[in-house]
């Protein structure tokens, strides 16, 4: 049996805020993400967190919405990570990236360096519902580390 693999295409229109701005792109084809690039150079300190504001609002299309992420090389190589990533297709303002350097050395990010990844993704909307009971499963409340200890 043949693996067909479902690629849906959508337009995802930009708008760049600022001439300096970047087009996301994505860097290979068939990647899930597409980069997010800094316009300004910055030295972000040990243990800070600090909007990157990147010159550029979108139009996600009805039923979807950007889902801001982590670089993997510079989360495992760095401790850069992603604070507040969620952008809903209903947004029209500026995108603005959220980093905290959770390392002990500053990290100097250049001008039209990669610093996140959005990908786009469908919504799920819920119908929300107040009970009194939820049903039961085995783990039941076992919360933080019910399932096993980490070496």
């Amino acid at each position: 049996m043949q693996n067909k693999n479902i690629i849906i295409k959508m337009k995802l229109r930009i708008k760049k805020l600022h001439e300096d701005a970047i087009l996301p792109s994505y860097a290979h084809p068939g990647d899930a993400g597409i980069d997010l690039f800094s316009r300004e150079d910055y030295v972000l300190k040990a243990g800070e967190r600090y909007t990157f504001n990147l010159g550029i609002s979108v139009e996600i299309p009805e039923g979807y919405f950007g889902s801001v992420r982590d670089k993997s090389g510079l989360a495992s190589k760095s401790g850069l990570t992603i604070l507040a990533g969620v952008v809903d297709s209903s947004y029209r303002g500026e995108i603005g990236i959220v980093v905290l350097n959770t390392s002990n050395e500053d990290y100097k990010i250049d001008k039209g360096a990669k610093i996140a990844q959005m990908l786009i993704q469908p919504v799920h909307s819920c119908e929300i519902e107040e009970v009194q009971e939820l049903s039961k499963t085995q783990r039941g409340t076992g919360g933080f580390g019910s399932t096993g200890k980490w070496k």
